[in-house]
């Protein structure tokens, strides 16, 4: 009995996978669940459940935004030249992986970032990689909305109002790239369908899990801590992007 109390003490210790390597598959996609690779006993200690919703939610979310980037360039084609950073793939590796040498200061935005970087992207009069702009503005607000982390810990404290007001200036960013146009009436970055072509909303269904993870954190840390989130109450048409604390 000894030495079974031993080997479990062991096994946690060592932080026995639980899960398989792959992840649990999600019936009926096909798709495996994440694994964090942070799954021992050390993080489990120093770790909320919340702490590791956010550690997943954010993950999340850059994957997604990594991946309308991809489809941004891919329907934005003449875009990936004009930052001077390579290929599409280059670009978003750059983004995606290197942000912690850049900082998101990129002489091609003029060190825009955040929402500055948003209305950068959807100015008529610019002559930039409007995707690149587009992107590393949702980012970096995003980043900031998370306390300026990547991964969350007991001694850690959101602030739900961020995430809420971060969720909505991605709406507010998504009507205008919607909606927004030049000079000549055509829009500043093409998404979803135009008249006459087939009916694609995968951007929609793209933006809509970011906007949702976001406000799902949001909400959860309000009632964990008991405190209110001010709300919307206007138009996201006519809404100015909102502030963080």
């Amino acid at each position: 009995m000894i030495r079974v109390g031993w080997l479990l003490l062991l096994c946690v210790l060592a932080g026995c996978k639980t899960t398989p390597e792959g992840g649990y598959i999600d019936s009926p996609n096909a798709r495996p669940v994440p694994v964090r690779q942070d799954r021992n006993a050390m993080q489990q200690l120093v770790k909320s459940d919340l702490d590791r919703l956010a550690d997943i939610e954010y993950a999340e979310n850059m994957s997604t935004l990594r991946s309308l980037m991809m489809k941004l360039y891919k329907r934005n084609p003449a875009e990936v030249s004009k930052s001077g950073l390579g290929s599409a793939e280059q670009i978003a590796r750059i983004v995606f992986e290197q942000f912690g040498s850049h900082h998101w200061q990129f002489a091609a935005l003029g060190g825009a970032t955040e929402t500055a970087a948003i209305r950068l992207a959807l100015n008529p009069q610019y002559q930039g990689d409007r995707v690149l702009a587009f992107v590393v503005g949702i980012q970096s607000m995003l980043y900031r909305a998370h306390g300026n982390k990547t991964s969350f810990y007991l001694t850690d404290s959101l602030e739900p109002q961020n995430l809420y007001n971060a969720a909505r200036n991605i709406e507010i960013a998504v009507w205008k790239l919607s909606n927004d146009k030049n000079a000549q009436g055509d829009l500043l970055l093409l998404t979803n369908h135009l008249p006459g072509e087939v009916q694609n909303l995968s951007f929609e269904r793209e933006f809509s899990k970011l906007i949702a993870r976001t406000d799902l954190l949001a909400l959860a840390l309000a009632e964990k801590s008991q405190r209110l989130i001010s709300r919307l109450s206007q138009s996201i048409s006519t809404a100015p992007f909102l502030p963080f604390r």
